[in-house]
């Protein structure tokens, strides 16, 4: 698929939302209603980023551009060590049965070519400073969270050839930073609302402490996702 120039979005700037919400940055993702699977959260926070730069990515396409991996479906064990999940090398594909194996996920260095080949980059970040940056300079940034960012269960991802990724067990999850403010970050979730939890917004805040501790229980992994710099060349 042939790289062309994203659909230019509002400049990343201080904004006065209606409601009252104040930002230092900010950029009103896409959304759609729901996911596509039980367990597609990657490519659902993957679709809002893509759309918001002009690109409607379905899911089988974005599927076919990051790999799905069904040669292992990932189970886990409870060691003296800690929880231990074995599934397929998810630093280079999605892992697993998205429509009902709640194990199942992709990392964003699986998901960083879906970025990529529509003209945007997909740089890694993992810290405040890198977050507000990305988004002072009109990225968003896909990150691996939990599930309305409960507490979560540490566990330990093994792969095949041996490598192994922090993550946690029962509630992976993937939604996007929209926003920012000295309290916290804005993020879109398209999850929307399910029998977990019929109050859950589209858009909600997290202060800064919560959205950290659990990116950092995902071993930090999130990406800013955004046009390519411009050349003055």
């Amino acid at each position: 698929m042939a790289a062309r120039q994203p659909r230019p979005v509002a400049a990343s700037e201080p904004i006065l939302l209606p409601d009252g919400r104040r930002y230092d940055a900010y950029i009103p993702a896409a959304t759609k209603t729901g996911q596509y699977y039980h367990y597609t959260c990657e490519f659902d926070a993957a679709w809002a980023v893509l759309a918001t730069f002009g690109y409607d990515v379905p899911l089988d396409v974005q599927l076919d551009l990051v790999g799905l991996d069904l040669t292992i479906e990932p189970w886990y064990e409870e060691t003296p060590g800690g929880v231990l999940i074995h599934g397929g090398e998810i630093g280079a594909d999605y892992s697993g049965d998205y429509t009902a194996n709640f194990l199942a996920r992709a990392t964003g260095r699986a998901m960083a070519p879906l970025f990529q080949v529509h003209g945007l980059t997909a740089d890694p970040v993992s810290d405040r400073p890198a977050i507000e940056a990305a988004r002072r300079r009109g990225a968003l940034v896909w990150a691996k969270i939990t599930v309305d960012f409960k507490d979560w269960t540490p566990a330990t991802w093994v792969t095949p050839s041996g490598l192994a990724y922090p993550t946690v067990l029962g509630n992976d999850h993937a939604a996007v930073v929209m926003g920012y403010n000295r309290s916290g970050v804005v993020m879109r979730d398209v999850l929307g609302p399910t029998d977990t939890n019929w109050d859950r917004a589209y858009e909600y805040d997290v202060p800064w402490d919560r959205f950290l501790q659990v990116l950092t229980a995902q071993g930090g992994d999130a990406l800013a996702v955004g046009p390519l710099p411009r050349s003055d060349t």
